[in-house]
């Protein structure tokens, strides 16, 4: 038995996460979390989705929900191309809501 260890090849790569909160989020906390994708959903809720280059920025970006006051609902490690799917799928959904409104 061996105890070599062969380097990961997705270890340069960013971990996407999403975070869901209670509540939508004010405008002037949005930047707080710059590089994130901020989506108001019409549940009431607010997403944050995006990548996380390692531990330490995950750990910061919890501290910053929990300083908002807001529940944290969810915190989700999800593929690059499962975000991509839903923020494409969301501003379909947002532009069609704005058709009917007028």
């Amino acid at each position: 038995m061996t105890n070599e260890q062969r380097p990961n090849p997705d270890a340069n790569q960013q971990t996407v996460y999403e975070f869901r909160i209670k509540g939508h989020l004010g405008q002037q906390r949005m930047d707080w979390f710059v590089g994130l994708t901020v989506t108001l959903e019409e549940d009431g809720n607010t997403l944050l989705s995006g990548p996380v280059i390692d531990q330490s920025a995950l750990h910061g970006i919890l501290k910053k929900i929990r300083d908002l006051g807001m529940p944290l609902l969810a915190v989700s490690q999800v593929e690059p191309k499962d975000i991509e799917k839903k923020i494409s799928t969301s501003v379909v959904s947002q532009k069609r809501s704005k058709r009917r409104k007028k």
